[in-house]
């Protein structure tokens, strides 16, 4: 691949807990850019399994081996955040044709209050394409077996979390 690829690319969610699933769509979307900003947002109207910090802190900890990868909180707007690092694009993952509407409609917004602003859309490798933080959440509560979808380190953190 030459090497004109685009520079940054910043990757928000609320990655509660982050999954295989995200660090994924993380490692590919490295191959397309030379740096990925993950952006950890809060859980508004939500009750999270995780803090912000906790999860800033579990993100960070799964990347750690993944160069060109760098981990920020998401406090305000995703188009500010994406100027203030100067990235070209937003990344977002689309797991199935039900994510697509509530994307699109999110890409278009962010376009509309920064016409500078792209979304890249990168489907997950088809393994994890079932995959869900709501989904591992609550496998997790009811005593299941998470270690297929999270890292071991998360792994410990939800099971410390949920006291199983």
């Amino acid at each position: 691949m030459p090497d004109d690829k685009p520079h940054k690319i910043l990757f928000p969610g609320t990655f509660d807990p982050i999954t295989k699933g995200h660090s994924d769509l993380i490692e590919r979307a490295r191959l397309l850019f030379d740096e990925v900003v993950v952006a950890v947002a809060t859980k508004a109207g939500k009750q999270p399994m995780f803090s912000q910090d906790e999860r800033v802190d579990l993100v960070r900890e799964v990347t750690k081996s993944m160069s060109g990868v760098s981990v920020v909180r998401l406090d305000g707007l995703l188009v500010k955040l994406v100027r203030e690092h100067k990235a070209c694009a937003i990344l977002r993952g689309l797991r199935a044709v039900s994510d697509f509407e509530y994307e699109f409609q999110m890409a278009s917004m962010n376009r509309h209050l920064d016409p500078r602003v792209e979304t890249v859309f990168l489907t997950p490798s088809e393994h994890y394409t079932f995959t869900s933080a709501s989904l591992i959440r609550e496998i997790a509560t009811l005593g299941g077996d998470i270690s297929a979808f999270v890292d071991p380190k998360v792994m410990v953190a939800i099971r410390n979390r949920v006291g199983r």
